[in-house]
């Protein structure tokens, strides 16, 4: 028999940099967290290395971070989104500053900036050279078990939504402890993370599989541009899955890329392999496909500093017998970050009452066509506040509930290892009509075999959208299509009642 607990308050899927901040900006009002795994862990947020970007020092304004942003998307990012991400940004970080986030500190007192890809000055806070993730993430679990407000389910795992007759979100279906739990309350925050693990090559938890993209969009939720996967051209290639990340401040700190022969990969210019992360992580993905090899070398640029600089990176690879003071790390392009996903405002609501989304399981459009490096800590925290304050304001609607509490099944391991493997292979760093219909056969085949598993229903809006997009941009490249169209459109996924997944349409962006 399934259990049935009301919660007068704000439910949280998710106990990543989002549904932590969400949580705490809810106060005074009852929040409950929901996460598969115990906090700090399986969460990218955690995994993060290079910083918080934000306007911190001087000759650096929100506007020109807005104006970076904009670039690096592409023509895909919503400007009122982005210049009300960028207007947060100082005021986020001295909110962490404030809960104890210990980041690195300037003569001055004032915080420490650094270089990263594609930003045109250097703006990204850290904490101990790679460490900000984990660090700010331990930093809000602490402020989090010393809050009333907050009771925490670690290892439960969120199985549906729950609506009304009129289509609002009242609630979920959570499992904990093997057995089914409806939690009834007046505000569902999805704060799940992106689907990095449906791709064998990933820098983020393999548990990511997009399974609230995928609750969301049954609800009727729209989703928007979910083609567009951000791949990090640095992942470190030592055997491991997920694959180690050598953080993008190691370039702006002068690591250069190579194969293995010595030669540059995008030239010999100092700035070379600081263009947005698309066009690094294609050159890397086709050096390591011809079978010349891509290497970050770091010896110059930090030699014996390297471990004091950035410890994470270094311990990494020592762990797997490579030695970066005196050896080129070897890297690939791996799946890192997911752009598109359920269409959410600044404050995370959806188009669906009851219903918020934030973090990398959201698009708010701030990141467009490819992420500005070091901008998704900073959305996780600015619009988690926005979201927790917003989902806190709501009140219970009563209403007859409409759900089926058996839970969507799970895939197989040898079932998920083949739809990783095909998501990599087919709809990975360079994708072309026949790879994504290749990839579409196999989804198909995987569905027959297990009818239903949300993986499956995201991986196939993923490589729908991809094959329905013909043109490159941004993360997105087919090489069959090289060229981006003159007019950038948006994908939007509406579900309108149907039970299988309508065709993929392109609306434009507003200017």
């Amino acid at each position: 028999m399934t259990q049935t607990l009301r919660h007068d308050g704000v439910l949280i899927i998710g106990g990543g940099l989002a549904g932590l901040s969400a949580a705490l900006e809810a106060a005074p009002r009852s929040v409950l967290i929901v996460t598969p795994a115990p906090l700090l862990e399986a969460c990218s947020s955690a995994w993060a290395q290079g910083g918080v970007a934000a306007a911190l020092r001087a000759g650096d304004t929100a506007e020109f971070h807005a104006a970076d942003t904009l670039a690096a998307g592409a023509g895909l990012v919503r400007p009122e989104a982005v210049r009300a991400l960028t207007a947060d940004g100082r005021a986020t970080v001295e909110w962490m500053a404030r809960l104890g986030a210990p980041f690195d500190r300037a003569e001055d007192g004032d915080f420490s900036v650094s270089l990263e890809a594609a930003h045109s000055r250097a703006r990204v806070a850290r904490v101990g050279g790679d460490g900000a993730g984990r660090a700010i993430l331990s930093t809000l679990v602490a402020a989090l078990r010393g809050a009333r407000h907050v009771m925490t389910w670690e290892s439960a795992r969120l199985r549906d939504l729950i609506q009304n007759a009129d289509g609002r979100i009242i609630g979920a279906v959570v499992e904990r402890d093997r057995r089914l739990v409806r939690v009834l309350a007046p505000a569902v925050v999805l704060a799940t993370g992106g689907y990095g693990g449906l791709f064998a090559r990933a820098t983020t938890p393999t548990s990511l599989l997009g399974e609230g993209l995928a609750v969301a969009w049954r609800a009727g939720a729209e989703i928007r541009d979910p083609e567009f996967v951000q791949f990090h051209p640095t992942a470190i290639d030592v055997g491991l899955d997920p694959m180690p990340l050598a953080t993008e401040a190691l370039r702006g700190e002068g690591a250069r890329l190579t194969d293995g022969t010595g030669a540059f990969l995008l030239g010999p210019e100092a700035d070379a392999d600081l263009k947005p992360r698309d066009v690094v992580a294609r050159a890397v993905h086709t050096a390591v496909e011809s079978g010349r090899g891509a290497f970050l070398d770091a010896r110059s640029a930090l030699g014996d500093a390297f471990p004091s600089h950035f410890p994470a990176v270094f311990a990494t690879c020592m762990r797997a017998g490579l030695d970066p003071r005196v050896q080129p790390i070897p890297v690939a392009a791996a799946a890192h970050y997911s752009m598109g996903g359920i269409t959410a405002e600044t404050d995370g609501t959806t188009t669906l009452p009851g219903l918020f989304a934030v973090g990398e399981c959201a698009s708010t459009g701030v990141h467009g066509a490819n992420r500005l490096a070091s901008n998704s800590l900073l959305e996780a925290a600015a619009f988690g506040r926005r979201t927790g304050r917003a989902a806190a304001g709501l009140e219970t609607r009563p209403g007859r509930t409409s759900v089926a509490v058996a839970p969507s099944p799970d895939l197989s391991r040898e079932a998920l290892r083949r739809l990783r493997q095909t998501m990599s292979t087919q709809v990975g760093v360079i994708r072309n009509a026949s790879g994504l219909e290749r990839a579409l056969s196999e989804i198909t085949a995987l569905d027959d075999q297990t009818p239903g598993a949300l993986p499956i229903l995201t991986a196939r809006l993923i490589a729908e959208s991809a094959l329905a997009r013909r043109e490159s941009r941004g993360g997105h490249f087919r090489s069959d299509f090289p060229k981006a169209l003159p007019q950038a459109r948006q994908t939007i996924l509406r579900r309108a009642g149907r039970p299988d997944p309508a065709p993929p349409r392109q609306e434009e962006i507003p200017a």
